[in-house]
């Protein structure tokens, strides 16, 4: 059982910078391959960054890559999401998930969810 709790969120200009936190609580943690997702009112919910167990190899969205770096301290059961160059259509409910065995984008096979923070990004 792994439980994860986002933070971080925010109010930004566009341009502007956030880091998203999401903490792990279980000693599992580095087990799980980790990622973001956001969903914005009315669609759903997107795939935005994964990192693997050992984070030796990440994927991003075409949306933000280049602008977002996913990263984790697993000694700190602790996984980020530095957001820079923010625009307003990144403005979303940010999730943090985990999964056990997958490597991907779909959210249906990710095993574990966050409540999720808001990042609002306006003009």
């Amino acid at each position: 059982q792994v439980q994860l709790v986002e933070s971080g969120g925010g109010l930004v200009q566009a341009g502007g910078s956030l880091r998203l936190s999401c903490a792990a609580a279980g000693r599992t943690f580095s087990s799980y391959a980790m990622g973001w997702f956001r969903q914005a009112p009315g669609k759903e919910r997107e795939f935005v960054t994964i990192i693997n167990r050992s984070a030796d190899t990440t994927a991003y969205a075409d949306s933000v890559k280049g602008r977002f770096t996913i990263s984790r301290g697993n000694a700190q059961n602790t996984v980020y999401l530095q957001m820079n160059r923010l625009n307003p259509e990144d403005t979303a409910v940010y999730y943090c998930a985990a999964s056990r065995g997958y490597m991907g984008s779909n959210p249906f096979n990710y095993d574990y969810w966050g409540q999720g923070t808001q990042v609002t990004v306006s003009s």
